[in-house]
């Protein structure tokens, strides 16, 4: 195995569940707001499970996002 290939292709990965879960977010937040269904003030419970199922890896990831 290449470290440095492995350590560049987890950076990778991660990089875009970042750049895309942050936009996903932010979008359905947009359109609740605009529909009424948040007033913006909100505390909102987000979760994520990292799933590789070639390890028999399955983690839940559970969080906060207040939008004040």
């Amino acid at each position: 195995m290449d470290q440095e290939t492995f350590n560049l292709g987890i950076r990778k990965f991660l990089k875009m569940v970042g750049v895309n879960s942050q936009r996903e977010i932010e979008q359905a937040v947009g359109k609740a707001l605009e529909s009424g269904r948040l007033k913006g003030d909100e505390a909102l419970t987000a979760r994520m499970v990292l799933e590789i199922p070639e390890l028999g890896l399955k983690v839940p990831f559970e969080g906060e996002i207040k939008l004040k």
